[in-house]
């Protein structure tokens, strides 16, 4: 064993300064395009729905979004999840944001996602493409029993039967492969007959 002695020429300021972020959970711009291009990042994503008094999905709610080249698309509740964030309260701070406070969503008992849809940010590795980044997304279907006003930069939330959900013209409005999770939510919960 080898006993390490102390540098006679040492001072204080040869320390590294290592200051902590203003906020650990938040990125900069920087930090974020940084990080975005070297590891994949985690996310949630969920799809309202209204259930009956049988919980058989009736409605199921997809949000109307300005992409970043100014396009009209439709996509689903999602974001990041924030370091040191539980899943229920990144969902529940998700979907707050996007349906609003009076959305009143009934999160999952259990964290566990329906489905787990990994994005690339080149298409053909798997259905799911984000050009921004490699993703890996938990997937959740989520009764929501208030009032949907959207937040941020959802523009507004579109209640449809699940049939018209995953039609042929609404899957066609959504980016990055969201229509096949889309319906892979609906179909988890037999809403698709």
């Amino acid at each position: 064993m080898s006993v390490r002695t102390p540098d006679p020429d040492w001072t204080p300021d040869d320390e590294p300064t290592v200051r902590p972020p203003a906020s650990p959970a938040w990125l900069s711009d920087l930090e974020l395009a940084e990080i975005r291009g070297r590891l994949p990042l985690l996310y949630v994503e969920a799809v309202p729905v209204r259930v009956d008094g049988l919980g058989q999905v009736t409605e199921a709610g997809v949000l109307l979004r300005a992409n970043a080249v100014g396009e009209m698309t439709r996509t689903l509740v999602s974001g990041r999840v924030m370091y040191g964030e539980t899943l229920r309260d990144a969902l529940f701070r998700h979907l707050e944001k996007d349906l609003g406070p009076m959305a009143f969503p009934l999160l999952p008992a259990s964290p566990v996602p329906f489905t787990v849809a990994e994005y690339f940010p080149l298409p053909g590795i798997s259905p799911f493409t984000d050009e921004r980044q490699h993703a890996v997304s938990l997937a959740y279907v989520v009764p929501v029993t208030g009032t949907c006003e959207p937040r941020q930069d959802a523009l507004e939330v579109t209640w449809m039967t699940p049939v018209e959900a995953v039609s042929d013209s609404i899957v066609a409005e959504m980016e990055g492969g969201r229509g096949l999770l889309l319906k892979q939510a609906l179909a988890s919960v037999g809403a698709l007959r």
